[in-house]
């Protein structure tokens, strides 16, 4: 089979695999799309790693189940989760399952931008692969995962109906959240970005009002929201500065979500003192579990999200690194989608 090996962000090449031989409690799903993550492009991220085959935001055909699978059968339309928790640990009993060993090293075989790839047996029994309800197509289906992200993530941020909501940085991440604060009856939603046509996207997906991020972003959101900073800071944005603006830009009782990573080794300055009494909540986000699966499908399902929308670019297995520089450079490029069989 044909497989995507990363090298680097600028070095990705076509090469040839054995397809995986799955074990008595395996799947083998014939991959149709798969998403570009934006955390497939952090080159820092994932350099240590090269070669390696990326990609685990997929959907596909079922085209082998091993002896012991129950549930699945050949010709299943699904999604298939790469990390997925164990549910019994300390963390996963506490409810951070984004915290849990096994959830940090699970992973496919070899990976999604592949023709095929091997759904490992802890994958499946622990609620890693989804059927795709009628209707949806494997485009849709690739947004299970990121969106159960975001799922996650804006319940451990605290949202509430009525809740205002400023999210940082208008990528895939970002208008996904401004899609969820939506869906989810917050009050009023604005964004920011640094890129125009990413500041046209959040107002399309929703956003009451879109800045530049380099703006005074404090005084233009409390302008925009009746002298009041955001509920909900949501930091979508790997930047030092948007994570300082996001501690400026939330209200008294509010809460800043950091929803993606900055640089290795970079540090902000936090004022305790400026958090306290006014009992401010810093947390973070990472993946996903059964139940934000669950939920991310019926929100996919019942058009609540709405998401092919967001897909900019469809291209070949051999265009993947075409993929990575579109995802990386963070232009006009929103969600890039992989196809393996064309």
């Amino acid at each position: 089979m044909r497989v995507a090996m990363y090298y680097n962000n600028s070095d990705v090449r076509l090469e040839e695999a054995c397809v995986p031989e799955i074990g008595d409690g395996d799947l083998l799903v014939r991959i149709e799309a798969s998403g570009v993550c934006g955390s497939d492009a952090m080159e820092w991220y994932r350099i240590n790693k090269a070669p390696i085959v990326l990609g685990h935001e997929i959907a596909g055909e079922v085209t082998a189940v091993g002896g012991n699978v129950a549930g699945f059968a050949v010709g299943d339309r699904v999604c298939a989760i790469h990390h997925v928790p164990c549910g019994i640990c300390h963390y996963c009993l506490k409810g951070h399952h984004s915290a849990c060993d096994l959830l940090r090293s699970t992973r496919f075989d070899p990976g999604g931008f592949a023709e095929f790839v091997r759904v490992p047996e802890i994958n499946i029994k622990n609620g890693g692969v989804v059927k795709l309800p009628d209707g949806m197509t494997y485009e849709e289906g690739t947004f299970i995962e990121p969106v159960s992200c975001v799922v996650r993530g804006q319940r451990q941020a605290g949202l509430e109906p009525g809740d205002s909501v400023f999210v940082i940085g208008s990528g895939i991440s970002g208008l996904l959240h401004i899609k969820l604060a939506c869906a989810l009856g917050a009050g009023r939603v604005f964004a920011a970005d640094i890129n125009p046509f990413r500041i046209n996207a959040a107002l399309r997906c929703g956003a009451d009002a879109a800045i530049d991020a380099r703006e005074d972003l404090p005084a233009w959101l409390r302008s925009a929201n009746d002298g009041r900073l955001a509920d909900i800071v949501i930091v979508c944005a790997g930047s030092s500065d948007a994570m300082r603006a996001a501690l400026l830009c939330v209200g008294r009782g509010g809460t800043v979500l950091f929803f993606a990573p900055s640089s290795p080794g970079e540090t902000i300055p936090v004022s305790v003192n400026d958090l306290w009494p006014n009992e401010i909540t810093l947390t973070t986000s990472y993946a996903g579990n059964a139940c934000d699966i669950a939920q991310a499908t019926e929100l996919i399902r019942a058009r609540r999200i709405s998401v092919e929308d967001l897909i900019t670019h469809r291209l070949p297995l051999s265009d993947t690194g075409k993929g990575f520089r579109l995802v990386a450079g963070a232009e006009e490029s929103i969600k890039v989608i992989i196809e393996p069989q064309k």
